[in-house]
């Protein structure tokens, strides 16, 4: 007996549905597996793993201890800040070779970002924070113990290599460890202890080097940067217990790579807005501000430290917010990036050509606030740019890319003050700092004009028109 139409029909319906399915699975696995369009959004991977990492009390533990160690890394790449005179004393030496004390350090963090990639994914995380660790413990007591400016910069290298291996690998144990759902909010809480890393450097290191010596407080250091390296071998590992170690993405040559992210304009707007946002904080950070404040601008020792710790710690508390809100509403993230950056340039050309010397302590401190919370929300706008455009299992390339970028231009303005200072006699007042920070604010203004030109037809997150 023939069935009726209507009842054949739906039957033909359910016999087609699983055919449908299949070809819908198959376009979704097709459109993970292909490269985003450069210069639009990385489309969704929809691929997930069988459970996601547990989070909880041993997480947080795991990464406690690791971000600890990027507290660490911070507090040594920035601690030249409030070391510059007595190192220009001790040292018996101009601005310009003081200057390479922290120039060469960010230098060899730079050029080991893509190296301690490939090492971190050949040790694992674990494996590659105890290298960075060994060589940041024997490089601070070089320093502390340095007869002549060429062992104090041989231990600065070697703080440079330790650096370089851990913020990446803190961020993969996060990963690791954390559900995807609470991973932005790790995240954000990895860049904010690592800006306390660095306001730790200017006050306390400060108050340690008047009150111990130079030796005493670097062995110090190195101290308790031996004590991280123990916590991290009892306590640290690269993943859950029965969590299988994740599959090999597919390999391709360094060259390749460097090509692929260059050609996506995600990364190119990443690395335009590291070197806006975080440069002039960053420089005056590892080693000129603590100058610029108490030689500039007159104010003694314990002031300067202070007035310096509080910029750094007043924009701190908007990080979590911020990530929060632009992983909610990316859209924000291309107004918040533009209204940062012209902010900051445009404040350190007032600086630097405010006439009859530096502008006065209020708006002085206020560029330099600016320039704090440009740092400290800079990392987690340009990395977000910086994946899009770039398949999801390369985006490693990309982030180093947008770090190099942004710490390059870091080393250049650094190099240039101390050159600037080093033909007006010195650091002998304000002007002398207004002409030696000239090279800087150009740079943040010519960074800042290639990221609007970059933004200006970007395509708006999740739907491709500008």
């Amino acid at each position: 007996m023939r069935l009726p139409a209507g009842r054949r029909s739906a039957n033909g319906a359910q016999r087609r549905t699983p055919a449908r399915r299949r070809t819908a699975g198959t376009a979704a696995s097709r459109a993970a597996a292909e490269p985003a369009e450069a210069g639009a959004p990385a489309a969704p991977v929809t691929h997930r793993p069988a459970a996601e990492p547990p989070g909880g009390a041993r997480a947080w533990l795991v990464w406690g201890t690791a971000v600890a160690v990027y507290f660490a890394a911070m507090f040594h790449r920035n601690g030249m800040s409030a070391a510059a005179l007595m190192a220009q004393e001790r040292f018996d030496t101009g601005a310009t070779l003081l200057s390479m004390l922290p120039v060469l350090q960010l230098a060899v963090y730079v050029a080991c970002q893509i190296p301690g990639g490939v090492l971190a994914d050949r040790l694992g995380p674990r494996g590659s924070l105890l290298i960075g660790l060994a060589a940041m413990v024997g490089g601070t007591a070089l320093f502390a113990v340095a007869p002549t400016i060429q062992a104090a910069i041989a231990g600065r290298i070697l703080i440079g290599f330790g650096d370089a291996l851990v913020f990446l690998n803190v961020i993969r144990l996060g990963a690791l460890w954390f559900p995807r759902r609470e991973y932005a909010v790790v995240s954000a809480l990895t860049g904010l202890v690592g800006g306390l890393g660095q306001v730790a450097s200017v006050a306390p290191l400060s108050a340690l080097l008047r009150n111990l010596g130079w030796t005493p407080a670097f062995l110090a250091a190195s101290g308790v940067t031996s004590a991280l390296l123990v916590l991290v071998l009892i306590l640290v590992r690269d993943r859950p217990a029965g969590f299988p170690a994740p599959g090999r993405a597919e390999r391709i040559s360094v060259r390749a790579s460097l090509a692929e992210a260059l050609r996506a304009r995600g990364p190119r707007v990443g690395m335009a807005h590291h070197a806006a946002a975080m440069t002039s904080y960053t420089m005056l950070a590892v080693l000129w501000g603590y100058p610029l404040l108490e030689q500039g601008l007159g104010l003694d020792p314990g002031t300067a430290g202070a007035l310096f710790t509080g910029a750094a710690l007043a924009p701190m508390a908007l990080v979590p917010f911020l990530a929060r809100l632009t992983g909610a509403r990316p859209g924000l993230r291309r107004p918040l990036a533009l209204t940062l950056t012209w902010t900051v340039s445009l404040g350190w050309l007032a600086v630097v050509a405010w006439p009859g010397g530096l502008p006065p302590l209020w708006a002085t401190g206020t560029v330099i606030v600016l320039s704090a919370a440009g740092s400290v929300i800079a990392p987690s706008l340009s990395f977000d740019y910086a994946r899009d455009g770039m398949p999801a299992q390369r985006t490693g390339v990309a982030a180093a890319l947008v770090n190099m970028c942004g710490f390059a231009t870091v080393v250049v303005a650094t190099i240039a003050a101390g050159a600037l200072l080093d033909a007006q006699d010195g650091p002998t007042g304000g002007e002398a700092f207004q002409v030696a920070f000239t090279p800087m604010a150009a740079m943040l203004l010519a960074a800042t004009a290639v990221l609007t030109a970059l933004l200006w037809r970007y395509p708006r997150a999740g739907t491709g028109r500008p």
